[in-house]
C-alpha cells in the first residue's frame, strides 16, 4: 500500500522545478516587469539546457507571467491598468469572506502574525522589497483561513501578478509603508474575535490600496 502510494505521487519535472525558481525570482522582486530573459544567461545560471529553458518559457508564457515578442525574445509581463483593477476585484471576493468567517485560533493566524512582524523588521532594516514579500505572505495566510487548497493555489497565481504590479512602481517604501500597520490592525481585530470587523477593515484597505496603486501606476505608465 505504502509503496503504491509513493508510486502514484506526482514527480516534479526539471522544467517545473526551473519554472518554480523563476517564479520565486518574481516574488522576491529580482525580476521586474519588462525584464528581458536571456536564454544564455539563465541557462548558465540555472544549469539547464536551452531546450529545457524554452519549455519553461512556454509554461510561464501560458500562465501570463512572461510574454514573447518576435525578434526580441522573452520578457517578464507588464500588467495593465485593467489587470490591476481585476486583481483587486478578485482579492476582495476571496480575502474578505475568508476573513469574515475565520476562527481567531486558526493556524493561519500565526502565519499572519509572523508576516506582520516580518514586515516590521524589514521596515526597520529599510528592506522594502522584504516588506512587499511579507505583505504578500500576510494576504496568502488570509486566504488559508478558508481551508481550501484549490483557493490557495489559485491565489498563489494572483500573488505573482500582484508582485508584478508592485514591480511597476519604483518606490517600494512609498508603496508598502502605509500598509504595514494596517495589516497589524486587521490582525488584531481577528485575534480579538472580531472577524466581521476585520473583514470590513480589509475591504476598505483593499479599496484604498487599489486607488493608491492605480494613481501611482498612472504616474509611471508612460515610462513603463
Amino acid at each position: 500500500m505504502q509503496a503504491g502510494s509513493r508510486a502514484t505521487e506526482p514527480v516534479q519535472t526539471l522544467a517545473e522545478t526551473v519554472a518554480a525558481r523563476i517564479r520565486e525570482q518574481v516574488i522576491s522582486g529580482r525580476l521586474t516587469p519588462g525584464s528581458h530573459l536571456s536564454e544564455q544567461t539563465l541557462s548558465e545560471e540555472l544549469q539547464v539546457s536551452r531546450n529545457t529553458l524554452r519549455e519553461v518559457f512556454r509554461m510561464l508564457t501560458k500562465e501570463g507571467l512572461l510574454r514573447y515578442e518576435a525578434n526580441r525574445g522573452v520578457f517578464v509581463s507588464t500588467p495593465s491598468m485593467s489587470t490591476i483593477i481585476d486583481i483587486y476585484r478578485v482579492r476582495r471576493f476571496i480575502e474578505c469572506p475568508a476573513l469574515a468567517h475565520a476562527h481567531p485560533r486558526h493556524p493561519a493566524v500565526q502565519r499572519m502574525r509572523a508576516a506582520v512582524e516580518g514586515a516590521r523588521r524589514c521596515r526597520e532594516a529599510k528592506d522594502w522589497l522584504g516588506v512587499g514579500s511579507a505583505d504578500i505572505a500576510f494576504h496568502a495566510a488570509i486566504v488559508e483561513l478558508a481551508d481550501s487548497p484549490r483557493l490557495s493555489n489559485f491565489y498563489a497565481h494572483i500573488s505573482l501578478e500582484l508582485r508584478l504590479v508592485f514591480g511597476l512602481l519604483q518606490d517600494p517604501e512609498f508603496l508598502h509603508g502605509p500598509f504595514i500597520d494596517q495589516n497589524g490592525e486587521i490582525l488584531l481585530e481577528l485575534e480579538e474575535g472580531r472577524s466581521a470587523m476585520a473583514a470590513e477593515k480589509l475591504e476598505a484597505y483593499l479599496l484604498r490600496a487599489e486607488r493608491f496603486i492605480l494613481g501611482a501606476y498612472a504616474r509611471v505608465a508612460p515610462s513603463a
